[in-house]
C-alpha cells in the first residue's frame, strides 16, 4: 500500500500550498474531504467490503438510483454557469456525475468478470455500451461533456482489458469517429464547439475560447524551473488564470513552485496509477481485478485531459486532476476507489 499512500501523499500536499493562496475557505473544505477519504482507506481495510460492494444486487441498485440522480439534477439541480451538475439534498450538495463513474466501474468489474471470455460477441458488446450511454447522455445535458468523455474512457478501456478482439475495436472506432463528427457540428453547446474549434487555432481569439489556455501557457510559461515563489504567482494572484483552484490547479502549482514541482506531482501521480495497476496484477479475484483496471482508466482519462488543457495539447473539457483539484464530489468519490482498492491490496 505505500506504493500507493506515498504518491497520494505528494500530490494532497500540492493541493493544500496552491489552495492556500488561492482561498482559505477551500483549504479548509479540501481539509476536511482529505481527512474524510483517509478514514474512508482505514475503515474499508478493516471490514469485509465484498458482502456489500460486490453484492450483484447492490451494484445494479447503485447504478440505477445513480441514473434517478441524473435526471433529477436536470429539473431541479441549481444552474450554475449555465450547468446543472449538483444536486443538493438538504445541507448536502453533491455532483451525480462523479457518483456515476463509481457505480459505472463497480457494474463493469461485476459484468465483465462474469463476461470476459465472451467480449467478443456483440451482445456483450452493445449490452456494456447501453449502460454506458444511459449515464453519458444525461451528463451531456447537464452540460458535463468531460464526464461524458470519462464514461466513455470507462466503457471502452473496459473493454480492452477484457481482450476485445481486434477487428471489433476497429468497428468500434469507426463507429465512434462517425459518431464524434456528428456530435461535434450538432450536439454540442456554442461555446463547447468554440473550444474544439480553437483549439487548433490558439493564437487567435485569446480573448474568447482561447482566453483560459493562453493565460495557463503564460503562467507555466513565466514560471521557470523554481517557480515565482509561496503566493507570489501574478497570474493566479491577479485572477488572470481561470479556475486555479480546479481546472487549471496544476498551472497555478508550476507558477508559483515552477516545472520542478509540477515534475514532481506528475511524477508522484503516475507512480500512483502504477501502485493501483500493481494492486490489479496481485487480486486473486477477476472482479477485484476489473475494480483496479476502472479506477485506473478513471484517473488516466482525468490526468491526460486535465493535463493537456492546461498545457494546450487537448480542447478544455472542465474535468478536475485527481486528489489535486478542489472538490468534495471528485476527491470523496477518488477516496472511495482508493479505499477498495486498500482493501483488495490488504487480503
Amino acid at each position: 500500500m505505500k506504493s500507493i499512500l506515498i504518491p497520494l501523499c505528494i500530490v494532497l500536499v500540492a493541493s493544500e500550498v496552491v489552495l492556500s493562496t488561492i482561498s482559505q475557505n477551500f483549504f479548509y473544505k479540501q481539509s476536511i474531504f482529505i481527512i474524510a477519504g483517509l478514514a474512508l482507506i482505514f475503515v474499508f481495510r478493516n471490514f469485509d467490503w465484498r458482502n456489500a460492494l460486490g453484492n450483484r444486487s447492490f451494484i445494479f441498485g447503485l447504478y440505477a438510483l445513480v441514473i434517478l440522480f441524473l435526471v433529477l439534477v436536470l429539473f431541479i439541480g441549481p444552474p450554475i454557469r449555465n450547468v446543472r451538475s449538483w444536486l443538493v439534498l438538504g445541507p448536502i450538495g453533491f455532483q451525480p456525475a462523479e457518483l456515476a463513474k463509481l457505480s459505472l466501474i463497480l457494474l463493469y468489474a461485476e459484468y465483465f468478470s462474469r463476461r470476459h471470455l465472451a467480449v467478443g460477441r456483440w451482445k456483450v458488446i452493445l449490452t456494456s455500451f447501453a449502460f454506458f450511454i444511459v449515464p453519458a447522455v444525461l451528463a451531456a445535458l447537464q452540460p458535463a461533456l468531460g464526464s461524458a468523455i470519462v464514461l466513455f474512457g470507462i466503457w471502452f478501456g473496459f473493454l480492452l482489458s477484457s481482450g476485445l478482439p481486434r477487428e471489433r475495436i476497429v468497428i468500434a472506432l469507426l463507429a465512434f469517429a462517425v459518431a464524434g463528427f456528428f456530435i461535434l457540428n450538432w450536439g454540442l453547446y456554442d461555446y463547447q464547439r468554440a473550444r474544439v474549434v480553437h483549439f487548433f487555432y490558439p493564437e487567435k481569439n485569446l480573448l474568447g475560447a482561447n482566453y483560459s489556455v493562453a493565460q495557463s501557457k503564460i503562467a507555466i510559461g513565466s514560471a521557470g524551473f523554481w517557480g515565482k515563489g509561496y503566493a507570489q504567482g501574478s497570474q493566479t494572484q491577479l485572477g488572470f488564470l481561470t479556475e486555479p483552484s480546479n481546472d487549471f490547479i496544476l498551472a497555478a502549482l508550476i507558477e508559483e513552485w515552477g516545472i520542478a514541482a509540477g515534475l514532481v506531482v506528475i511524477g508522484a501521480f503516475i507512480a500512483l496509477l502504477l501502485g493501483i495497476l500493481k494492486t490489479a496484477l496481485l487480486a486473486r479475484r477477476n472482479f477485484e481485478k476489473f475494480v483496479c483496471v476502472g479506477a485506473a482508466i478513471v484517473f488516466g482519462v482525468q490526468f491526460l485531459l486535465n493535463s493537456g488543457s492546461t498545457l494546450g495539447l487537448v480542447p478544455v473539457v472542465g474535468l478536475p486532476f485527481p486528489f489535486l483539484s478542489y472538490g468534495g464530489s471528485s476527491i470523496l468519490t477518488s477516496f472511495f476507489l482508493l479505499a477498495i482498492i486498500g482493501a483488495i491490496r490488504k487480503s
